[in-house]
């Protein structure tokens, strides 16, 4: 019986996931970030070791007899000087030709298309687009949260926090964010909001984006600004869908399938209405579907691709009702 382990990493939390070619859950973990921009390598090899050795454990099932392992990692591919060290992070526990890294990207789209040809948005602590069309592939976004990550919960959170800013200078009407701002830092005034930012100790990336709930819940409040912060994300994220659409250059009648996943989406039509508008508006034809399954099942699958021996539909099924797409808040 063959088998296959998907990681998908995240910014927040990493999943792993051990099947069979039926389609069974054989085992399934959970550790804390992969994101070795903000951890460090090390911690980051420590911690897939760690997650590895518990799911196969789990399992009963000794490293030599898995299939094959895809392991899906944030920033992957993004300093080549870096990416033989990434590459090798399982090399300790994996047979080296039963195993490949890649960006997590590729575990968003395998899990919300379940590997057909389409384009998939990752929009949690950062954000990226991915698609797949006739063999080619392509990519848009995801250069990080200092001058990228549009429409993800990090440029969200940096939207609403410049939108304090102008709120407490007089540039901006007072709305509800204001007062929400300053509850959950606790200002006893409104420059105290610059410590609580910057430090010391500066917010970590995952708990700067953490702070896109809260915006949320402005919007919600009848906030017409924090709406528009928004508006204004599925535009930003619209945006990567159409990069990658002309990048993989399918016949321009093509209604391509674009899905999602990451912890933005878990907030509804907040988001999910607005994008839909903004992928309708484009004139280019797109079917905007929900995810079939998550990541990690992505990633799961995609290493039985990379084995050469894709799951077969009924398996691919099974998988789909035992891990059906659920987002979580913060994901990336």
């Amino acid at each position: 019986m063959r088998t296959f382990l998907g990681v998908d990493g995240g910014g927040t939390k990493t999943d792993f996931l051990l099947i069979d070619e039926t389609g069974q859950v054989l085992a399934a973990h959970r550790a804390g970030s992969a994101y070795y921009l903000e951890t460090g390598v090390d911690a980051l090899e420590a911690m897939l070791v760690a997650g590895i050795r518990a799911t196969l454990h789990d399992a009963a099932m000794p490293a030599e007899q898995l299939t094959f392992a895809f392991i899906g990692l944030p920033a992957h591919g993004e300093d080549s000087a870096l990416l033989p060290r990434l590459d090798g992070v399982a090399a300790t526990v994996l047979p080296p030709l039963r195993h490949r890294c890649g960006n997590d990207m590729v575990c968003g789209w395998a899990g919300a298309l379940a590997g057909r040809d389409g384009i998939n948005l990752v929009a949690g602590t950062g954000s990226i687009a991915y698609g797949e069309f006739e063999g080619r592939r392509a990519r848009a976004g995801g250069w990080g949260e200092s001058f990228s990550d549009e429409g993800s919960a990090y440029w969200v959170a940096r939207e609403a926090l410049n939108l304090f800013s102008r709120m407490s200078d007089g540039r901006s009407q007072k709305g509800p964010l204001y007062a929400m701002i300053r509850e959950r830092f606790e200002l006893r005034g409104d420059l105290d909001l610059c410590a609580a930012v910057y430090g010391p100790p500066p917010l970590a990336r995952s708990e700067f984006a953490g702070l896109a709930p809260l915006v949320a819940r402005a919007a919600e409040a009848g906030d017409v600004q924090a709406q528009a912060v928004f508006e204004a994300a599925a535009r930003e994220l619209a945006g990567l869908v159409h990069a990658v659409r002309d990048a993989l250059s399918p016949p321009s009648h093509a209604s391509l399938p674009v899905s999602y996943s990451g912890g933005m989406f878990q907030l509804g039509d907040l988001i999910l209405g607005p994008l839909r508008s903004a992928l309708r508006v484009s004139g280019r034809e797109y079917e905007f579907v929900a995810p079939t399954m998550t990541p990690g099942a992505g990633a799961a699958l995609y290493a039985a691709k990379l084995s050469g021996t894709p799951l077969s539909a009924t398996a691919i099924a099974a998988i789909a009702r035992r891990c059906g797409a659920v987002q979580s808040a913060g994901d990336a």
